[in-house]
């Protein structure tokens, strides 16, 4: 039965990824969250299509900017952001853990650091460095207090659903099976929808931006920039940074923020100490 369930899920997600992938050509967003979208339906298969589908593809030609605006869709943007690029990380944790059977706190926190490590300093800071005037060390500053945040819920859902997970299907162990695959597939899809509030906090908050508009109008003998799109769609970049480096008033603060760093850790605490236990006893 789980097989049969198996096979089905993985035929419908490569058909979706390459949906998504072919479509998202002709849709004005952002090059970045265009190939997040890609590595959403990797790792969610046809809800990751869906998502593409009502929150980002274009309805109309011209409404994209509007149609993206909407603060769900925005949300979506920035969770999806979030995922795709922790999400790699934590895969290649789980491989390297599974095929060199570490333990699993080590497991664990080589997932985490991978995770946060590669989601902050390349999918967030290093793609996304225009919206921090050009300087990646200022994009790495504006992103890791979010990024560190969302990471953390994200991780908390996944090492709840791999524990429990593996523990159900052994075989799901081994990187090199199909049930493997499946079980991190739906830990980040639970994930996913475990850092949804919170990155809707940190969208309403303007520590995150969510979805853009890329448009390749010409303006001025210019290609209209991905900043201008945005402003003129009313959503610009949402972070503690100004488009031209200066600082502007967090609309948070700096004592709302540290409280929700500290409840993303002992969330994370939590879920980490559920693993650690269920794994001792069973």
């Amino acid at each position: 039965m789980l097989s049969g369930v198996m096979l089905l899920w993985f035929i419908l997600t490569a058909f979706s990824v390459l949906f998504v992938a072919i479509d998202s050509l002709k849709t004005p967003e952002s090059p970045v969250l265009k190939w997040g979208f890609v590595l959403l339906t990797v790792y969610t298969g046809p809800l990751g299509a869906f998502l593409y589908v009502l929150g980002c593809r274009e309805p109309l030609p011209g409404l994209h900017e509007q149609y993206s605006a909407v603060r769900w869709r925005q949300v979506l943007g920035s969770t999806m952001h979030c995922v795709a690029g922790d999400g790699l990380g934590i895969l290649a944790g789980a491989v390297i853990g599974g095929a060199v059977h570490l333990s699993k706190p080590g497991e664990i926190g080589l997932e985490y650091l991978l995770g946060f490590g590669f989601g902050w300093t390349i999918f967030q800071a290093l793609f996304m460095k225009a919206e921090s005037g050009g300087s990646l060390y200022k994009a790495l500053k504006n992103t890791f207090i979010p990024e560190l945040v969302s990471m953390n819920y994200l991780m908390t859902a996944m090492v709840v659903v791999t524990t429990l997970g593996m523990a159900m299907v052994p075989e799901g162990r081994d990187p090199m099976s199909v049930e493997f695959w499946f079980i991190m597939s739906m830990a980040l899809l639970i994930g996913f929808i475990a850092a949804y509030p919170i990155n809707w906090w940190l969208v309403s908050s303007h520590l995150k931006h969510g979805m853009m508009t890329v448009r390749p109008a010409m303006e001025g003998g210019m290609e209209m920039k991905e900043k201008e799109v945005m402003d003129k769609a009313g959503h610009g970049t949402q972070s503690t940074e100004g488009h031209d480096g200066s600082d502007n008033k967090a609309e948070v603060s700096t004592a709302m923020v540290v409280f929700m760093v500290v409840l993303s850790f002992i969330t994370l605490g939590i879920g980490v100490g559920f693993a650690l236990t269920y794994e001792m006893v069973i």
